[in-house]
């Protein structure tokens, strides 16, 4: 599949029905989400492999492995209602992937990639460190995107895990106009993308 196919298909992923601002439940866009996972397909970290999702919401990074051909793909999410959703969509397109209700700080299941877009730590401060530290626990190759201005923060983090962030790529991130306290159509914002292994 081209890069620009796999957009087009992770445009119809379902978005959130009635997001939860404390959960940070923005849907990841279709041309961020196939860039990604292009890149971790490309370097051999998808095709065959066992993939999860931590924070997956309503499974966009959790198809794109799906369709990229990774041999299995877990998506978790702390909200029962995107679990819904994700676990619906697969149903109608007759994707293999499990959707579970977790904590993040519950799963104990091992895998050979985590892709996942987790809370930026916007409304709850230091929400991604658990989902970092969960991820590195489950997989020596993690993709995980991060607000651009952290990136310092993520790289000393991961190197106490004895880790390294071998790729960091930056996009522009367009959150819409979703929740009351947004003043604005929509706000952009910069976020890297990291490789640690």
């Amino acid at each position: 599949m081209k890069k620009k196919d796999l957009e087009i298909e992770l445009e119809k992923v379902p978005g959130f029905k009635d997001p939860d601002p404390s959960l940070e439940q923005y849907l990841t866009p279709a041309v961020i989400a196939a860039d990604v996972i292009f890149n971790a397909y490309a370097n051999g970290d998808i095709k065959g492999l066992k993939v999860l999702d931590l924070g997956c919401g309503t499974g966009m990074l959790s198809f794109g492995s799906w369709m990229m051909g990774a041999g299995a793909v877990v998506g978790y999410d702390t909200s029962l209602k995107a679990i819904d959703i994700a676990s619906s969509y697969a149903d109608s397109i007759s994707a293999d992937i499990s959707f579970i209700h977790s904590d993040v700080k519950d799963i104990q299941e091992g895998a050979d990639t985590v892709i996942m877009n987790p809370p930026f730590g916007c409304q709850s401060r230091s929400a991604d460190r658990d989902f970092l530290t969960k991820a590195m626990e489950s997989a020596e190759c993690v993709y995980s995107f991060h607000m651009a201005e952290t990136l310092g923060f993520v790289k000393e983090f991961v190197k106490k895990q004895d880790r390294e962030i071998v790729y960091n790529k930056t996009y522009k991130y367009d959150i819409p106009n979703t929740f009351p306290f947004h003043s604005k159509e929509k706000h952009s914002v910069d976020i890297v993308v990291v490789n640690i292994r």
